[in-house]
């Protein structure tokens, strides 16, 4: 048996009602050599008996059962199971545009150095977009090359799950999925950062992104808002860039301050809030001041998180840091 290209993980559960329009976008690939690893996590609806049908019709598709163990186990059974160099994640409820794979798939063998490339999103249907999502789906398809993904990676998730390939070797290496209180893409992303793992996306959008009232990332408490800021948290404190320098938080107010008491706890405390807020300059916050921007231009030269997320607001802090010198990755970062 020929080992193909690209093993294809797609998980899934009681997904009937998406997954034939996920299995046919899947089957116009330009990139026809590939497997597709169906992994059913204990479905009670018709799902693993309509790709049980597709499979008698295409031997590329293999389908593989398991009891309802939850989505690492599924994903790491498939990568497992996968007899490709390179996986490409799809979920049960997207489209795959026809050159997806092809595309991924010559991205990464041009550049042996990248160990994961994804791809721009379009989400659907448009009607339900809240102005978050469409705000966070922006700011997720400009995040293509891989200094901005590694300066970023502490904003957001920089990809959707499903638009990712990578290189199975490079995931196995940083120990598969991990099963936690915490959204596991995340967590893999950030894993893979902190092992200096290049990482990129393609400016083209070749996935159909489909938000839905039952997707994982609203329901599930390992998706949420706080699970996102504790994970964020943990791998801030074993960034080696916060050791050995003052620090400095951008952001005095309450949901930020909520944030950096993450990491306070682990044993950071800055030397100064920075706010623009004359409200807020010059009052204490747990013994420390908060000052205004332009205090970070004298002598200190801390180096500073910023959580500030408003839209705009990383702009323009970004540019009054590089104005007074600061490097972004070196001097600072932005935190979601």
């Amino acid at each position: 048996m020929n080992t193909p290209p690209v093993s294809i993980l797609l998980p899934f559960r009681d997904a009937h009602e998406t997954l034939a329009e996920c299995l046919d976008s899947i089957a116009v690939q330009t990139l026809a050599d590939y497997e597709l690893l169906a992994i059913d996590d204990g479905s009670r609806d018709a799902s693993a008996t309509l790709v049980a049908q597709r499979a008698e019709r295409d031997t590329r598709i293999r389908l593989i059962r398991q009891p309802p163990l939850g989505l690492v186990a599924a994903l790491n059974r498939g990568l497992r199971e996968a007899r490709a160099p390179l996986i490409a994640r799809m979920d049960a409820d997207d489209r795959m545009h026809p050159e997806r794979l092809a595309a991924q798939h010559a991205g990464l063998s041009a550049e042996p150095g990248l160990g994961l490339l994804a791809t721009r999103v379009r989400p659907f249907p448009d009607a339900r977009l809240q102005d978050g999502l469409r705000e966070y789906i922006r700011w997720q398809n400009a995040c293509c090359d891989p200094a901005t993904i590694a300066d970023e990676i502490y904003v957001e998730s920089p990809f959707a799950h499903p638009s990712v390939m990578f290189r199975r070797r490079v995931v196995q290496a940083a120990g598969g999925y991990r099963a936690g209180d915490f959204p596991e893409d995340y967590d893999l992303w950030l894993r893979l950062a902190r092992r200096g793992v290049r990482m990129a996306k393609l400016p083209r959008v070749l996935l159909d992104w489909r938000d839905s009232a039952g997707r994982l990332s609203r329901t599930d408490p390992r998706c949420s808002r706080q699970a996102f800021d504790r994970l964020r948290a943990s791998y801030l404190a074993r960034d080696p860039r916060l050791r050995g320098r003052p620090l400095a938080f951008w952001g005095a107010g309450r949901k930020t301050r909520r944030r950096c008491k993450l990491l306070i706890e682990r044993g950071f405390t800055p030397i100064a809030w920075v706010d623009i807020d004359p409200r807020k300059i010059g009052n204490r916050l747990r013994g420390v001041p908060v000052v205004a921007p332009e205090w970070l231009a004298r002598d200190a030269r801390p180096f500073v998180l910023s959580y500030v997320a408003n839209h705009g607001a990383r702009e323009d802090i970004a540019s009054r840091l590089e104005a007074m010198g600061y490097e972004r990755g070196v001097d600072y970062l932005m935190v979601g």
